[in-house]
């Protein structure tokens, strides 16, 4: 998909924006249950977090989107894919403030170089292990970014092409075992790296709204 068409199709979101493929939200193998996504309890919003969502042009004009592969160490998310951001801090002016420190930081974004604009946010989730508040800021880099991963938080930058996640790209169904639950998801292959959960579903609506 060309980036001049990404960027036409993003300059007005829609309001009810599109649900992304229900294959790639979890189910419990056996019983098929589908763990629906969760939103926090209204007495208790989470802690606000963001993450990038970043499209730009490569040197074709291909449209590209920046993922991470996060470095192996303790935590919920260690050696999963996912978009740079993390949590607000106090000195965040808003939540693109974060998704944009969250960037600079995880893989040396510099937004005034790269020309970054903000076109809108994609459906915010929860994510119940750590109470945070997730919020998908949409933005676009009218030149192809600078990056350089940060050895502390990620193991190495990909950058796959956005028509990888249109309707119509192949999903590759995965049985595991995550935590005690024996489960079945649908994921993108990606560099040979499997993308699933929560990025799998914010790059599902991406590539809806793109071919919307």
């Amino acid at each position: 998909m060309r980036f001049d068409a990404v960027v036409r199709r993003l300059a007005v979101i829609p309001e009810r924006l599109p649900v992304p493929a229900a294959v790639l939200m979890p189910t419990v193998v056996g019983g098929m249950e589908r763990l629906t996504p969760r939103l926090p309890p209204p007495d208790r919003p989470g802690r606000p977090a963001a993450v990038l969502v970043l499209v730009y042009p490569d040197a074709a004009g291909v449209a590209r989107v920046v993922l991470t592969e996060r470095a192996s160490r303790d935590g919920h998310h260690s050696g999963e894919v996912s978009f740079p951001g993390g949590k607000s801090e106090p000195d965040d002016a808003d939540i693109v403030a974060t998704a944009l420190r969250e960037a600079a930081e995880e893989v040396g974004l510099d937004p005034a170089v790269a020309d970054v604009r903000v076109m809108g946010q994609l459906e915010p989730f929860w994510i119940p292990v750590s109470d945070y508040a997730v919020t998908p800021v949409l933005a676009v880099a009218m030149r192809r970014p600078e990056l350089q991963a940060s050895p502390a938080e990620v193991a190495r930058i990909v950058e796959p092409p956005v028509s990888r996640f249109l309707p119509d790209a192949p999903i590759e169904i995965v049985e595991r075992t995550v935590g005690d639950w024996p489960l079945r998801y649908g994921s993108y292959e990606v560099d040979g790296l499997s993308v699933w959960g929560a990025t799998a579903r914010i790059l599902s609506q991406l590539g809806a709204v793109l071919a919307g």
